[in-house]
């Protein structure tokens, strides 16, 4: 693995969802053909780019190690323009990589969201909630107000929501996403 590319950068979101969920980062570094010491490896050669005085910062990274981007938009918030691109990566189709930053400045959230609305999953329930299956912008859709927290990483995010319980029960719940893709939820 001389290149880093986007399969590197799969590798490395991975690392952080292997401490939630191994055995689905397992499955997916299989489905690459990979080893299992190839999401280690990247997430190593990740952090030493990002240590290192040559490699450059904001959306720049990414264009150098994704390619152009597939969607690049301005988005308003408050008095605040930011710049929003999107890359696709393989293991997920219908997400793509985004990045929101200030413009010629630092990137102020990555994540995976869910371009096509057509393509979010239905949940009606808590039950639907199963890793890897929605993102935070599809809880959102789906149970309506949610408080957002900050986790215990850069890469985490948590969500406080209610739900139905499955039993026609309305109950409030957590649920934690690594990269904007769901890992777990609990009841609270």
């Amino acid at each position: 693995m001389r290149t880093f590319g986007p399969a590197q950068v799969q590798l490395m979101l991975l690392r952080r969802m292997a401490d939630y969920q191994p055995d689905l980062v397992e499955d997916a570094v299989v489905s690459l053909g990979l080893p299992r010491g190839a999401v280690a490896d990247a997430n190593r050669r990740w952090q030493a780019m990002l240590r290192s005085a040559t490699f450059p910062g904001g959306n720049d990274r990414y264009r150098l190690i994704l390619g152009e981007p597939r969607s690049a938009f301005a988005r308003r918030l408050g008095d605040i323009t930011l710049d929003v691109r999107r890359w696709p990566l393989p293991l997920w189709p219908d997400l793509r990589f985004e990045t929101v930053a200030v413009p010629d400045g630092p990137v102020l959230q990555e994540w995976l969201v869910r371009p096509d609305p057509a393509t979010r999953p239905r949940l009606e329930s808590v039950a639907g909630l199963r890793p890897w299956a929605c993102v935070v912008g599809d809880l959102e859709h789906a149970f309506g107000a949610a408080r957002h927290h900050d986790d215990d990483a850069p890469s985490r995010w948590a969500v406080t929501f209610t739900a139905d319980d499955g039993q026609g029960v309305a109950r409030p719940y957590l649920a934690r996403f690594v990269w904007g893709l769901l890992q777990t939820t609990t009841p609270l």
